[in-house]
């Protein structure tokens, strides 16, 4: 069974933090119900979602993903790296403590999850305005003795590593170049995105498929091409947000059901 935690979208919303995208004015009730179906989305492909309530004093609550790093192993509560987020972990963290022992970042390390790609035992952590290398250096630390390098990324252009880069097979991954080198992930299958997309390289992999933002068709068809199973979903209102897939849920294997 996977488990996929979830938080529903807060009121205020509008406020969130914008590093690389212009404020557009976001429609709330459209954005909770885009997030609705992208639960859907996680249930379809076989995940048992976990709706925590909104946060309305915390605009960016639902981007879930950027509080914490679970592995098979551990989970581990990160440090974002904008001050006004870290808040928001406290009530993920009572929920993975069902499942897994924590840990966690401390000051003055910054971890952002959506900064954290983990490939096999490989960790690839975005070296970005987030995650800092102190960050990435206790990351590393408390990972050591389960096997798994950790490799620091410098990005550009982006908020985080899986803005640019996330994978959607066991051997492949999703890549814009012009935010990250692309030669620091020669050992996979590359998909470039298509140059008019230029936001497309985030996909959330969820077992053989993955899910994906409806307005890349383009790059879309380019991983259907490659054999990927796409589920596609409307993200719009929470794009505004400089959010996507990977960063509205945790995803993990709850191996109490084994």
């Amino acid at each position: 069974m996977m488990i996929a935690i979830t938080r529903d979208v807060s009121a205020s919303l509008a406020d969130c933090q914008l590093s690389f995208v212009d404020r557009d004015a976001i429609d709330i009730e459209r954005a909770a119900a885009q997030h609705h179906a992208y639960r859907q989305a996680l249930e379809s492909l076989g995940c048992r979602v976990l709706s925590l309530p909104a946060q309305d004093a915390m605009p960016d609550a639902v981007f879930v993903e950027d509080v914490a790093l679970v592995f098979d192993e551990i989970a581990i509560m990160t440090r974002p790296g904008a001050e006004s987020r870290r808040a928001e972990g406290a009530s993920v963290s009572e929920v993975l403590a069902r499942y897994r022992s924590l840990r966690a970042i401390e000051a003055s390390g910054t971890i952002d999850g959506g900064d954290v790609l983990r490939v096999g035992r490989t960790i690839h952590v975005g070296q970005s305005a987030r995650s800092n290398a102190d960050g990435i250096q206790q990351l590393r630390a408390l990972v050591a003795e389960f096997g798994y390098t950790v490799q620091g990324v410098p990005t550009h252009e982006c908020l985080h590593l899986k803005s640019a880069v996330t994978q959607v097979a066991d051997d492949t991954l999703l890549i814009q170049p012009e935010w990250v080198d692309r030669d620091v992930f020669a050992g996979y299958r590359l998909i470039e995105i298509d140059p008019d997309e230029p936001h497309a390289a985030n996909a959330l992999r969820i077992g053989s498929g993955v899910v994906y933002p409806a307005c890349f068709p383009r790059t879309r068809q380019r991983m259907a091409d490659a054999g990927i199973d796409v589920t596609a979903v409307d993200l719009s209102e929470l794009q505004k947000a400089e959010g996507a897939t990977t960063c509205c849920s945790l995803v993990f294997r709850d191996f109490s059901t084994a």
